[in-house]
């Protein structure tokens, strides 16, 4: 094998690679192309052209015109399949959001495996626990974000929702499971993204052939449930804790050369999924109130539209929430620029991974912390091992850490400190000190020893400079006795005497913490000092004063000090002058009213202002500005308006120039009755123009989109002029028309179709351009601006990484935060916030079970929401009403209306009766699509009222018993009832007496025992229940209870169901009725027809002729009786002996054929044991060969 030269290399003849070459080469090659014909021209070119590829390619081309019109027609076919509705992709090109690959499947089947090896593949990282999203760089423009989908139906309806690509696993060796057909269904209902099979576990299977009939029948029910040539991926085993490299490989490639279409929900919607959840409440208030409400920060990328931070959102399994803030951060996983990669394959320094909630690199994120794995590093070890010594400060520190079990705020109030070394009495901290409420008198009283105290410090501070870096305070407790005191005054110094004071001198005593305090400053120099800097060293002197308010006197201040406040107000008003307004921060990200920002006075500023000035002397001072009248005196109206000078508006106050627009309005007076309307305007409107230079040809009016409109316009006026001057009508009515003609030709090219029609594009064509003319005019227009100010116009582009902060969290999301599940965080339009009644098409899965029936609780995902609800099925009876359904039908659609959030209409939706994982069966009870959104709604139901009469007139009756009230009756005046019989009649008007009864007329007169039937709809509504599905908020998040049906509770309580005796079945008897004979008067039957007259004929007591008479036999007849009955004995006694005979034969036959089946049986048994010895041999052989191969028996 080693000695076999080596294979020498074999350069591509065609492909991409050897048409670069030959185009870098100069070589051209196919230059007819393949399909075209060469005419030769002589011998040689005949023989050269059988030897080129022009004429080889001829063997693609047809040779019949009716064969070539078949092929044409079907590639003309397979391109319009292709096409589809064009839809605005409004993600980014430059740096488009992760591609969601999610990974679905059954427990058991090598999610988490597969997981690992693509992320091994992509980034060479081996990740052992893997929680959360996982995003990575795949190439120059693409970033996949992998996230594994749990065994729950919250998760896989959540993941269904966001999926742009679904690696559906199945184990190949068990087949399709429950959950496999029910994440299919919900990807229907939602938009189904691409799916891609991926079987596992064929190595389980041994036999080739077994493995390759289980291959075509998972293929062919896979075609079946997604389309006809769907991708399918085989794994066929596990090498070192993964996948097969190349089937990762052949995966990934697939993976990378993916095309998505974006889908309408998504399209329409902002969503993100959070990578990572923090919990920004202060702990305090935490530590005050578990159980209240939290502010969390959720981090993700941007998916679908732009996120406002005034859009409401939706997390599943929590509830509809409201944006606090939102804020632009740095990408983590940012894709590779273009300077940085020009080669084919990225760098691994490019290969970067974003995973917070994994154990990347061993730092992993939590709720309310960042843990950090360092195995084998700052670990507690046994203290019997020789390795649990700490080897440096460092890592002893870390270790200590470990052993924490007080708060640092616990631990400084359980301190003590000692001034001095001699110090008996440790200085402890006090409640009543630490609250801020010890008594004022200590210090009142200590206060003079304290300043003389300070001073004599102060001194020794300036004659000393030997050390001047030494603590002054550890000098002053070295510099005399201590005075008691158990912590260091702070005091404050009135800011208002020291300016109000004029200062004499600047004296020894001039000291600062900074070089520009260190002596008084000249005029020039404090002029060019700015005034920012001047209103920080103000505070910074007015804290950083010396320790005790007494030691240097308010007349000793320097003299840079004075008239600061009037200083500063001047300074803090020229540049608030100078500085420009950001009118789009003020409007879309301030939340002041526009008073408050055109006055310039905020909130802020009010709370910050005190109410009482002389309240507290120790207040810092604040600089009070004037924002509502300027330097002038004059009354500022509206700042975010340009400053018109008064000098420009006095032209205005001529009437010259009054009169030379007073024709543009409505009040102005014509100017002539010689001429048209037209005509006077027009050339009135000539004549202003030349008195006022910078007015437009008509009237005044200047075209600002046309550069050209303001051209030389002395001559157009001039020209006007002199047509007016001529004062022919010829003249003025040909330069009307001209000007009509020229103003229809500009409304022709503005609003006809002046394409060539040869030129037109395609409906689908021209659509895909009117996009790309709108994207391109939206780039245009936020061309220049900068990231900040358009995300307050048009929010955070699909791509950004934002982290995005919910207020008033429930404390169970926090509490009960599980990586594994997934945080979607789903953007509202503003339709969609608003409740009302849904009405939806609805079909009954076929592999659900039972019948849905009016009335009973079901579990809806519709948009981001899933809620429970109460449906009432309904039926359009022939456009006349909607009539209520008790049960839906079998196998079609019908109607439903239920109360709950409004969603726009053509959404799907799929519905459930519970999510839990302990239904084995199919848990989708029926899926549609929401149809109409109403606030009101009108189904009916069909009623059947039944009445009978107590008083009957000729045609008239009273009737009871149907209704309980006269309000009831007034209702139903008019409407139409009728009889058992058929007698038809109609409700008049109620009766005063008895309540509830009526009198009704009939078409003939009805009987006392006659039921009236009255056939009515009622008008129904739905029940207002909303009840949100919050499964986060649960620390087992299957465990959601929906609210069950009265059944169920009684079953759960053990509790019978109540009988009542009307609804009992019992055997129905009805007692047989006597009618009175019908009496025809005698008269009446003496007109009547023979036919019709009543035929009374008398019954007979006694017995008839027939009867009575006796029957005499003749001789003859007694002899032929007696032989007939002789006879018939005989055969009798026939057919039993042979019946006897017969069965006597049979049992004869029945014993010998049971001999012959006891020899059968025992052969048999004979046969089955010899059988069972042999194959035990065989057993035994095989068990010894595997045993020992080597020595294997020669068969």
């Amino acid at each position: 094998m080693d000695d076999r030269p080596q294979k020498a290399h074999r350069p591509s003849q065609s492909g991409p690679k050897a048409e670069k070459k030959d185009k870098a080469q100069g070589k051209k090659k196919h230059e007819n192309g393949f399909n075209e014909k060469v005419i030769p021209v002589n011998v040689t070119t005949v023989l050269l052209t059988y030897l080129t590829d022009a004429y080889y390619g001829q063997a693609f081309a047809p040779n019949s015109g009716r064969r070539a019109m078949r092929q044409g027609m079907r590639k003309a076919e397979l391109d319009q399949t292709k096409l589809h509705v064009p839809l605005v992709d409004r993600t980014p090109k430059a740096a488009p959001a992760p591609v969601v690959i999610a990974i679905v499947g059954p427990p058991g089947v090598g999610k988490t495996m597969l997981l690992k090896s693509l992320v091994r593949r992509y980034t060479k990282h081996t990740l052992s626990d893997i929680r959360g999203p996982v995003t990575l760089v795949a190439g120059r423009t693409r970033r996949l974000t992998f996230i594994e989908c749990n065994n729950d139906l919250n998760s896989m309806i959540d993941i269904g929702k966001i999926a742009d690509l679904v690696l559906l696993m199945v184990d190949a060796s068990f087949g399709f499971e429950m959950e496999t057909f029910e994440f299919l269904n919900i990807l229907q209902t939602h938009g189904f993204p691409k799916v891609v099979g991926v079987l596992t576990h064929l190595d389980l299977i041994k036999k080739v052939s077994l493995q390759r009939e289980t291959k075509k029948a998972l293929k062919k029910r896979f075609w079946t449930e997604i389309y006809d040539g769907a991708k399918l991926f085989y794994l066929s085993g596990v090498l070192n804790g993964r996948y097969p490299d190349t089937e990762i490989n052949n995966m990934c490639r697939f993976i990378s050369t993916m095309k998505f279409r974006p889908l309408i929900f998504r399209n329409n919607h902002p969503y993100l999924l959070a990578d990572r959840l923090e919990d920004m409440t202060p702990r305090e208030q935490v530590k005050q109130d578990p159980k209240g409400d939290r502010t969390i920060t959720l981090y993700g990328y941007v998916r679908g539209t732009n996120l406002k931070e005034t859009t409401k959102v939706h997390v599943p399994g929590v509830g509809d929430l409201d944006i606090k803030s939102l804020k632009l951060l740095s990408d983590p996983c940012p894709l590779p620029t273009s300077e940085s990669e020009k080669k084919r394959r990225l760098a691994d320094k490019a290969k970067m991974i974003h995973a917070p909630m994994s154990d990347v690199g061993g730092v992993m994120y939590d709720k309310d912390a960042v843990y950090i794995n360092v195995p084998g590093s700052f670990t507690r070890k046994p203290d019997g091992d020789g390795e649990g010594v700490p080897q440096g400060e460092g890592e002893q520190m870390v270790m200590d850490l470990q052993d924490v079990t007080a708060t640092i705020e616990d631990n400084i109030a359980k301190s003590q400190i000692r001034l001095l070394g001699s110090s008996k009495a440790p200085i402890i901290l006090t409640e009543e000190q630490n609250d801020g409420t010890g008594d004022e008198s200590d210090e009142d009283e200590l206060e003079e020893g304290d300043s003389e105290q300070d001073d004599d410090e102060i001194f020794e501070l300036e004659g000393e400079e030997e050390d001047p870096n030494e603590d002054e305070f550890d000098q002053s407790n070295e510099a005399g006795p201590s005075t008691g005191r158990k912590s260091q005054r702070q005091p404050h110094r009135s800011v208002r005497d020291l300016m109000s004071k004029p200062v004499t001198g600047g004296g020894d005593l001039a000291f600062a913490d900074s070089d520009s305090d260190l002596g008084p400053l000249s005029e020039g120099e404090r002029g060019q000092q700015d005034g920012e800097d001047n209103a920080e060293d103000l505070d910074d002197e007015d804290s950083d004063e010396e320790m005790d308010g007494g030691g240097i006197g308010d007349e000793e201040a320097p003299r840079w000090k004075a008239h600061l406040s009037s200083q500063a107000t001047a300074d803090y008003n020229s540049r608030t002058r100078r500085r420009p307004r950001d009118l789009m921060k003020l409007i879309y990200k301030s939340a002041l009213t526009p008073e408050q920002i055109l006055k310039a006075d905020g909130k802020q500023d009010e709370q910050e202002s005190p109410k009482d000035e002389d309240a507290d002397e120790d207040e810092f001072f604040k600089f009070k500005r004037s924002t509502t009248f300027g330097e002038d005196g004059q009354e500022i109206l509206d700042r975010s308006k340009t400053a018109v000078k008064p000098e420009s508006l006095a032209q205005w106050e001529a009437e010259a120039m009054l009169d030379s627009i007073r024709h543009l309005f409505i009040t102005g007076d014509k100017l002539g009755d010689e001429m048209d309307a037209d005509e006077d305007a027009d050339l009135e409107g000539d004549e202003d123009d030349e008195d006022d230079e910078g007015g437009s040809d008509d009237g005044g009016f200047e075209d600002l989109e046309n550069p050209d409109s303001s051209i030389n316009p002395p001559k157009k006026a001039d020209e006007k002029k002199v047509l007016k001057k001529s004062g022919k009508p010829q003249d003025r009515a040909a330069a009307l028309l001209a000007k009509k003609e020229a103003l229809k030709r500009k409304f022709d090219a503005q609003y006809d179709d002046a394409e060539d029609p040869a030129n037109k594009m395609d409906v689908y064509t021209a659509a895909k351009e009117e996009m790309a003319q709108q994207q391109a005019l939206n780039d245009k227009e936020f061309e220049g601006m900068d990231q900040e100010s358009r995300a307050l116009v048009e929010g955070y582009r699909p791509g950004t990484y934002i982290r995005v902060e919910l207020a008033n969290v429930p404390y169970e999301m926090v509490e009960n935060f599980s990586p594994i599940y997934p945080i979607l965080v789903g953007g509202l339009l503003p339709a969609e916030e608003r409740f009302g009644y849904v009405q939806v098409r609805i079909k009954r899965h076929r592999w659900f079970a039972k019948t849905l029936k009016t009335n009973d609780p079901l579990i809806f995902s519709v948009g981001w929401r899933r809620f429970q609800s109460i449906p009432i099925y309904s039926l359009d009876d022939h456009s006349i009403r909607m009539r209520m359904l008790k049960y839906t039908p079998e196998h079609m659609h019908c109607f439903a209306t239920f109360y709950g959030p409004v969603s726009l209409p053509n959404t799907g939706f799929c519905a459930f009766n519970s999510l839990g994982n302990n239904n084995v069966a199919f848990r989708v009870s029926a899926t549609g699509v929401v149809l109409d959104i109403d606030r009101s709604t009108a189904i009916v139901k069909k009623i059947k009222l039944t009445g009978v009469p107590f008083k009957i007139f000729k045609n008239t009756a009273f009737i009871k018993d149907m209704f309980t009230s006269s309000l009831e009756v007034a209702k139903f005046e008019g409407a139409h009832i009728r009889t058992v019989s058929g007698i038809r009649g109609q409700i008049k008007k109620a009766l005063p007496k008895p309540e509830g009864t009526f009198r009704a007329t009939f078409e003939d007169k009805i009987q006392m025992s006659d039921i009236i039937f009255l056939r009515a709809w009622y008008s129904i509504q739905p029940r207002k229940f909303y009840n949100p599905v919050t499964s986060l908020l649960l620390a087992d998040k299957d465990k959601w209870s929906a609210m069950r049906l009265t059944g169920q509770v009684r079953l759960a309580k053990g509790i019978a169901t109540p009988l009542q005796a009307n609804s009992k079945y019992k055997k129905i008897e009805r007692p047989s009725r006597a009618f009175r004979p019908l009496k025809i008067p005698a008269k009446l039957q003496a007109e009547l027809p023979y036919a019709a007259k009543p035929k009374n004929l008398a019954t007979s007591t006694g017995k008839s002729y027939l009867e009575k008479r006796a029957v005499v036999l003749e001789p003859e007849e007694k002899k032929a009786i007696e032989i007939m009955q002789q006879m018939r004995t005989l055969r009798k006694e026939q057919l039993l002996l042979r019946k006897k005979t017969k069965s006597e034969a049979h049992n004869k036959y029945l014993k010998k054929v049971a001999q012959e089946e006891e020899i059968k049986g025992e052969k048999r048994k004979a046969e089955k044991k010899e059988y069972m010895r042999q194959a035990g041999k065989k057993a035994k052989r095989e068990a010894a060969d595997e045993e020992n191969p080597k020595k294997r028996r020669r068969t």
